[in-house]
């Protein structure tokens, strides 16, 4: 059975979860059975609020290793849990990326959540996490001016200007309505296996990542990248 896969990404607190409960109320009301799986590094508690929507949850805890590759690694692991839990959505919300990588899968909505107070030059610094969203969800619109919200979109859209804002209050849940037939347009996929990310994962193998502690040049391994201070200027 064809699954509609739904991933969600965004900087720490800007209101993901609380969006995603939303939608899948609004999903849950047209009989479509959702799953939702988070992803993050140490800990949760999101799922316990997945949870009381009466929805199967999953957690994976990337711990020691990079969120993002943990995330890459474990897309079919996720797929087959939620063919298991015989979904027609699944919610797949991934935190703790770093602002180099993207989790964007070619066939798959990808719903890019950053809130109005991160400040205008935010945007620009997630970089792929935004510029790759098929849907970016502006939060916290309600504790800006309508100038100030005017101000961040228009930094979002020159970042991704091919996305579609949606303007989402995580409390009252104004905006996810409309999320939820984003989703439901979505074109369900057969498979996850053998899609493509969006954009290359950066290099990760260096000394420490294997476990290494120590500082200093003599302890480091593997693919590595210093920073050029050029010629001292003259005083």
């Amino acid at each position: 059975m064809p699954l509609r896969f739904v991933i969600v990404a965004g900087p720490p607190s800007s209101g993901k979860t609380s969006a995603m409960l939303h939608s899948i109320k609004h999903l849950k009301k047209d009989g479509i059975r959702v799953a939702a799986c988070k992803i993050d590094c140490l800990e949760t508690v999101d799922d316990r609020r997945y949870a009381r929507l009466d929805v199967p949850v999953a957690v994976g805890l990337s711990d020691y290793l990079c969120p993002d590759h943990f995330y890459a690694v474990n897309l079919e692991e996720v797929w087959d849990w939620a063919k298991g839990q015989q979904a027609g959505v699944v919610i797949l919300e991934t935190a703790g990326l770093c602002h180099r990588c993207a989790p964007a899968v070619q066939g798959c909505l990808t719903i890019c959540a950053i809130d109005n107070l991160v400040g205008l030059e935010t945007p620009r610094k997630i970089g792929p996490m935004l510029n790759t969203a098929d849907i970016v969800a502006i939060t916290k619109g309600d504790m800006v001016s309508q100038a100030e919200k005017e101000v961040f979109r228009d930094a979002v859209e020159t970042v991704n200007p091919a996305a579609r804002v949606i303007h989402v209050n995580g409390l009252t849940g104004q905006g996810t309505l409309t999320l939820k037939r984003a989703i439901l347009a979505t074109r369900p996929i057969e498979k996850i296996s053998g899609k493509a990310l969006r954009y290359s994962m950066p290099a990760a193998t260096c000394s420490y990542c294997a476990g290494e502690t120590i500082v200093g040049a003599s302890f480091q391994m593997g693919n590595i990248k210093k920073i050029e201070f050029g010629e001292p200027e003259a005083c």
